[in-house]
Protein backbone atom coordinates (compact mmCIF):
# COMPACT_ATOMS: atom_id res chain seq x y z
CA UNK A 1 0.00 0.00 0.00
CA UNK A 2 1.53 3.69 -0.95
CA UNK A 3 1.33 6.25 2.56
CA UNK A 4 1.66 9.83 2.44
CA UNK A 5 2.78 10.91 5.52
CA UNK A 6 2.22 14.56 6.22
CA UNK A 7 3.22 16.07 9.77
CA UNK A 8 3.39 18.70 12.10
CA UNK A 9 6.34 19.50 14.50
CA UNK A 10 4.26 16.89 16.95
CA UNK A 11 1.36 15.09 14.40
CA UNK A 12 1.01 13.20 11.51
CA UNK A 13 -1.15 12.27 8.96
CA UNK A 14 -1.32 9.05 6.76
CA UNK A 15 -3.03 8.66 3.49
CA UNK A 16 -3.50 5.58 2.16
CA UNK A 17 -6.33 3.03 0.53
CA UNK A 18 -6.14 1.10 3.79
CA UNK A 19 -6.66 4.04 6.04
CA UNK A 20 -9.26 6.22 6.94
CA UNK A 21 -10.09 9.28 4.87
CA UNK A 22 -8.11 12.48 5.59
CA UNK A 23 -10.42 15.73 5.74
CA UNK A 24 -8.13 18.74 5.07
CA UNK A 25 -10.10 21.83 5.97
CA UNK A 26 -10.73 24.68 3.70
CA UNK A 27 -12.13 27.90 5.14
CA UNK A 28 -8.48 29.44 5.45
CA UNK A 29 -9.00 30.91 1.93
CA UNK A 30 -9.62 34.51 1.45
CA UNK A 31 -10.72 34.02 -2.20
CA UNK A 32 -14.40 35.48 -2.54
CA UNK A 33 -14.46 36.62 1.52
CA UNK A 34 -13.53 40.21 0.99
CA UNK A 35 -13.55 40.71 5.12
CA UNK A 36 -11.25 37.99 5.73
CA UNK A 37 -9.28 39.30 2.35
CA UNK A 38 -8.55 42.92 3.95
CA UNK A 39 -8.16 41.91 7.58
CA UNK A 40 -4.94 38.89 6.27
CA UNK A 41 -3.59 42.28 4.09
CA UNK A 42 -3.49 44.90 7.06
CA UNK A 43 -1.90 41.78 9.33
CA UNK A 44 -5.05 40.88 11.25
CA UNK A 45 -5.54 37.06 11.82
CA UNK A 46 -8.49 37.08 13.90
CA UNK A 47 -10.29 35.31 11.69
CA UNK A 48 -8.08 32.84 10.41
CA UNK A 49 -7.48 31.99 14.07
CA UNK A 50 -11.03 31.21 14.38
CA UNK A 51 -11.54 29.28 11.22
CA UNK A 52 -8.62 27.52 12.01
CA UNK A 53 -10.14 26.31 15.62
CA UNK A 54 -13.82 25.91 14.45
CA UNK A 55 -12.43 23.26 11.80
CA UNK A 56 -10.51 21.44 14.16
CA UNK A 57 -13.09 20.86 16.41
CA UNK A 58 -15.33 19.98 13.26
CA UNK A 59 -13.10 17.00 13.08
CA UNK A 60 -10.87 18.05 10.06
CA UNK A 61 -7.38 16.15 10.21
CA UNK A 62 -5.31 18.48 8.15
CA UNK A 63 -5.85 22.67 7.21
CA UNK A 64 -5.33 24.05 4.12
CA UNK A 65 -3.82 28.04 4.30
CA UNK A 66 -4.19 30.17 1.48
CA UNK A 67 -3.57 33.70 1.34
CA UNK A 68 -4.61 34.60 -2.72
CA UNK A 69 -4.85 38.54 -2.01
CA UNK A 70 -4.54 40.07 -5.22
CA UNK A 71 -1.71 42.98 -4.74
CA UNK A 72 -0.97 42.17 -1.74
CA UNK A 73 2.37 40.83 -0.18
CA UNK A 74 1.58 36.95 -0.45
CA UNK A 75 4.73 35.60 0.73
CA UNK A 76 5.04 37.64 3.64
CA UNK A 77 1.17 37.27 4.46
CA UNK A 78 0.95 33.09 3.95
CA UNK A 79 4.43 32.82 6.16
CA UNK A 80 2.32 34.60 8.97
CA UNK A 81 -0.77 32.63 8.37
CA UNK A 82 1.16 29.74 8.66
CA UNK A 83 2.88 30.57 11.74
CA UNK A 84 -0.47 31.41 13.29
CA UNK A 85 -2.34 28.73 12.84
CA UNK A 86 0.85 25.59 14.03
CA UNK A 87 0.54 28.29 17.11
CA UNK A 88 -2.85 27.57 17.87
CA UNK A 89 -3.23 23.75 16.23
CA UNK A 90 -0.64 20.91 15.66
CA UNK A 91 -2.83 19.77 12.81
CA UNK A 92 -0.79 19.29 9.73
CA UNK A 93 -0.88 21.55 7.00
CA UNK A 94 -1.23 22.07 3.14
CA UNK A 95 0.34 24.79 1.75
CA UNK A 96 -1.74 26.19 -0.83
CA UNK A 97 -0.56 29.12 -3.40
CA UNK A 98 -0.20 29.39 -7.44
CA UNK A 99 3.39 32.06 -7.12
CA UNK A 100 6.37 30.06 -6.28
CA UNK A 101 7.77 32.74 -3.94
CA UNK A 102 4.80 32.75 -1.46
CA UNK A 103 5.52 28.31 -1.37
CA UNK A 104 8.81 28.95 -0.53
CA UNK A 105 8.20 31.38 2.06
CA UNK A 106 5.51 29.00 3.48
CA UNK A 107 7.95 26.45 3.33
CA UNK A 108 10.49 27.97 5.34
CA UNK A 109 8.11 29.34 7.99
CA UNK A 110 6.54 25.84 8.40
CA UNK A 111 7.52 23.06 10.93
CA UNK A 112 7.00 19.60 10.43
CA UNK A 113 6.25 17.93 7.04
CA UNK A 114 3.67 20.19 4.91
CA UNK A 115 2.09 19.29 1.81
CA UNK A 116 2.24 21.51 -1.27
CA UNK A 117 -0.58 22.79 -3.27
CA UNK A 118 0.28 22.57 -6.24
CA UNK A 119 1.86 21.66 -9.09
CA UNK A 120 0.67 21.53 -12.40
CA UNK A 121 1.68 19.43 -15.34
CA UNK A 122 3.25 22.82 -17.64
CA UNK A 123 7.27 22.12 -18.48
CA UNK A 124 8.49 25.31 -16.63
CA UNK A 125 5.64 25.31 -13.62
CA UNK A 126 7.09 21.27 -12.62
CA UNK A 127 10.93 22.68 -12.70
CA UNK A 128 9.99 25.37 -10.52
CA UNK A 129 8.20 23.64 -7.74
CA UNK A 130 9.85 20.05 -7.70
CA UNK A 131 12.87 21.52 -6.50
CA UNK A 132 11.25 23.30 -3.59
CA UNK A 133 9.77 19.98 -2.89
CA UNK A 134 12.18 18.08 -2.72
CA UNK A 135 14.39 20.95 -0.98
CA UNK A 136 12.21 21.21 1.85
CA UNK A 137 10.94 17.27 2.11
CA UNK A 138 7.23 18.09 1.79
CA UNK A 139 4.65 15.83 -0.39
CA UNK A 140 2.75 17.49 -3.57
CA UNK A 141 -0.43 18.05 -5.08
CA UNK A 142 -0.47 17.26 -8.41
CA UNK A 143 -3.07 18.47 -10.35
CA UNK A 144 -3.88 17.37 -13.28
CA UNK A 145 -3.93 20.08 -16.32
CA UNK A 146 -1.01 21.22 -18.18
CA UNK A 147 -0.95 24.17 -20.81
CA UNK A 148 -3.71 22.76 -22.82
CA UNK A 149 -6.46 23.20 -20.06
CA UNK A 150 -8.44 20.79 -18.42
CA UNK A 151 -9.60 18.06 -20.45
CA UNK A 152 -12.92 16.23 -20.53
CA UNK A 153 -11.32 12.73 -21.04
CA UNK A 154 -10.49 11.17 -18.41
CA UNK A 155 -7.17 9.72 -20.20
CA UNK A 156 -5.65 12.76 -20.71
CA UNK A 157 -6.04 14.19 -17.11
CA UNK A 158 -4.75 10.22 -16.14
CA UNK A 159 -1.78 10.82 -18.56
CA UNK A 160 -0.70 14.22 -17.16
CA UNK A 161 -0.94 12.91 -13.35
CA UNK A 162 1.26 10.31 -14.79
CA UNK A 163 3.91 12.84 -16.44
CA UNK A 164 3.95 14.88 -12.78
CA UNK A 165 4.26 11.42 -10.92
CA UNK A 166 7.70 10.23 -13.24
CA UNK A 167 9.07 13.95 -13.43
CA UNK A 168 8.94 14.00 -9.33
CA UNK A 169 9.95 10.64 -8.96
CA UNK A 170 13.21 12.20 -12.20
CA UNK A 171 13.46 15.05 -9.02
CA UNK A 172 14.54 12.67 -5.91
CA UNK A 173 10.44 12.83 -4.64
CA UNK A 174 9.04 9.40 -4.20
CA UNK A 175 5.69 8.69 -5.87
CA UNK A 176 4.34 8.40 -2.14
CA UNK A 177 4.55 12.07 -1.57
CA UNK A 178 2.51 12.94 -5.27
CA UNK A 179 -0.59 13.12 -4.30
CA UNK A 180 -2.48 13.68 -7.26
CA UNK A 181 -6.23 16.32 -7.91
CA UNK A 182 -7.75 14.53 -10.80
CA UNK A 183 -9.81 17.66 -11.22
CA UNK A 184 -13.59 17.93 -10.17
CA UNK A 185 -16.07 19.90 -12.34
CA UNK A 186 -19.35 20.74 -11.89
CA UNK A 187 -21.85 17.82 -12.45
CA UNK A 188 -24.69 20.24 -13.18
CA UNK A 189 -22.19 21.68 -16.22
CA UNK A 190 -20.80 18.50 -17.38
CA UNK A 191 -23.07 15.54 -16.98
CA UNK A 192 -20.33 13.15 -17.39
CA UNK A 193 -18.18 14.78 -14.73
CA UNK A 194 -18.64 12.29 -12.10
CA UNK A 195 -18.05 9.63 -14.12
CA UNK A 196 -14.89 10.66 -15.73
CA UNK A 197 -13.49 11.59 -12.28
CA UNK A 198 -14.44 7.86 -10.62
CA UNK A 199 -12.68 6.19 -13.95
CA UNK A 200 -9.50 8.81 -13.33
CA UNK A 201 -9.30 7.83 -9.46
CA UNK A 202 -9.30 3.25 -9.96
CA UNK A 203 -6.67 4.34 -12.56
CA UNK A 204 -4.87 6.24 -10.05
CA UNK A 205 -5.55 3.80 -7.69
CA UNK A 206 -4.74 0.51 -9.75
CA UNK A 207 -2.09 1.42 -12.09
CA UNK A 208 -0.19 4.51 -10.44
CA UNK A 209 -0.52 3.40 -7.04
CA UNK A 210 -1.25 7.14 -5.37
CA UNK A 211 -2.48 8.94 -3.17
CA UNK A 212 -5.82 11.37 -4.19
CA UNK A 213 -7.26 14.39 -3.50
CA UNK A 214 -9.61 16.82 -4.50
CA UNK A 215 -12.08 20.05 -4.01
CA UNK A 216 -15.23 17.89 -3.19
CA UNK A 217 -17.25 20.91 -3.39
CA UNK A 218 -16.70 21.75 -7.03
CA UNK A 219 -19.00 18.41 -8.03
CA UNK A 220 -22.12 20.44 -6.99
CA UNK A 221 -21.57 24.07 -7.91
CA UNK A 222 -24.62 25.34 -9.25
CA UNK A 223 -27.15 22.76 -7.81
CA UNK A 224 -29.57 23.09 -5.40
CA UNK A 225 -29.14 20.52 -2.37
CA UNK A 226 -25.59 20.84 -2.86
CA UNK A 227 -24.52 18.87 0.51
CA UNK A 228 -26.84 16.02 -0.55
CA UNK A 229 -24.54 15.96 -4.21
CA UNK A 230 -21.51 16.46 -2.17
CA UNK A 231 -21.92 13.53 0.46
CA UNK A 232 -22.86 10.81 -2.85
CA UNK A 233 -19.97 11.95 -4.21
CA UNK A 234 -17.27 11.40 -1.34
CA UNK A 235 -18.94 7.94 -0.40
CA UNK A 236 -18.37 7.10 -4.52
CA UNK A 237 -15.00 8.85 -4.45
CA UNK A 238 -13.87 7.11 -1.44
CA UNK A 239 -14.89 3.61 -3.05
CA UNK A 240 -13.24 4.68 -6.06
CA UNK A 241 -9.54 5.18 -4.52
CA UNK A 242 -10.08 8.87 -3.20
CA UNK A 243 -8.00 9.10 0.28
CA UNK A 244 -8.17 12.69 1.44
CA UNK A 245 -9.99 16.28 0.19
CA UNK A 246 -10.34 20.07 0.47
CA UNK A 247 -13.75 20.26 1.94
CA UNK A 248 -15.35 22.27 4.73
CA UNK A 249 -15.81 20.14 8.32
CA UNK A 250 -18.42 22.22 9.32
CA UNK A 251 -20.81 20.51 6.94
CA UNK A 252 -21.79 17.37 9.17
CA UNK A 253 -23.67 16.03 5.77
CA UNK A 254 -20.43 15.69 4.49
CA UNK A 255 -18.39 14.21 7.54
CA UNK A 256 -21.77 12.03 8.16
CA UNK A 257 -21.00 10.54 4.11
CA UNK A 258 -17.46 10.15 5.11
CA UNK A 259 -17.47 8.44 8.11
CA UNK A 260 -20.16 6.21 6.66
CA UNK A 261 -17.62 5.77 3.89
CA UNK A 262 -14.93 4.91 6.47
CA UNK A 263 -17.50 2.06 8.08
CA UNK A 264 -18.19 0.38 4.82
CA UNK A 265 -14.69 0.32 3.59
CA UNK A 266 -13.29 -1.72 6.92
CA UNK A 267 -11.12 1.47 7.66
CA UNK A 268 -12.97 2.07 10.64
CA UNK A 269 -12.30 -0.89 13.11
CA UNK A 270 -15.57 -1.89 15.32
CA UNK A 271 -17.16 0.97 14.11
CA UNK A 272 -15.50 3.11 16.61
CA UNK A 273 -15.16 7.00 15.35
CA UNK A 274 -18.73 6.33 13.73
CA UNK A 275 -19.60 5.38 17.33
CA UNK A 276 -18.10 8.05 19.05
CA UNK A 277 -19.52 10.50 16.53
CA UNK A 278 -23.27 9.57 16.14
CA UNK A 279 -23.83 7.82 20.15
CA UNK A 280 -26.97 9.19 21.30
CA UNK A 281 -26.33 10.77 24.56
CA UNK A 282 -29.59 10.39 25.75
CA UNK A 283 -29.38 6.46 25.56
CA UNK A 284 -25.30 6.37 27.10
CA UNK A 285 -27.33 8.54 30.46
CA UNK A 286 -30.21 6.39 30.12
CA UNK A 287 -27.62 3.30 30.67
CA UNK A 288 -25.60 4.99 33.36
CA UNK A 289 -28.52 5.70 34.93
CA UNK A 290 -30.35 2.27 34.78
CA UNK A 291 -27.15 0.78 36.08
CA UNK A 292 -26.23 2.68 39.15
CA UNK A 293 -30.44 2.24 40.04
CA UNK A 294 -29.50 -1.17 39.68
CA UNK A 295 -26.56 -1.25 41.72
CA UNK A 296 -28.07 1.01 44.40
CA UNK A 297 -31.24 -1.44 44.53
CA UNK A 298 -28.60 -4.54 45.22
CA UNK A 299 -27.03 -2.61 47.85
CA UNK A 300 -29.81 -1.67 49.66
CA UNK A 301 -31.09 -5.26 49.72
CA UNK A 302 -28.30 -6.71 51.31
CA UNK A 303 -28.21 -4.08 53.98
CA UNK A 304 -31.56 -5.53 54.89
Amino acid sequence: MTHTVISSATRKVVLGFDRPFVIIGERINPTGRKVMAAEMAAGDYSRVQADALAQVEAGAHMLDVNAGIPLADEPKILAEAIQLVQSVTDLPLSIDSSIVEALEAGLAAYQGKPLVNSVTGEDERLESVLPLVKKYNAAVVAISNDETGISENPDERFAIAKKIVERAEDHGIPRSDVVVDPLVMPVGAINQAGVQVMHILRRLRDELKVNSTCGASNISFGLPNRRGINAAFLTMGISAGLTSAIMNPLHAADIQAVLGADVMMGHDGDCVRWIRRFRDPAAVGSSETGARGRRERRRRRSAV
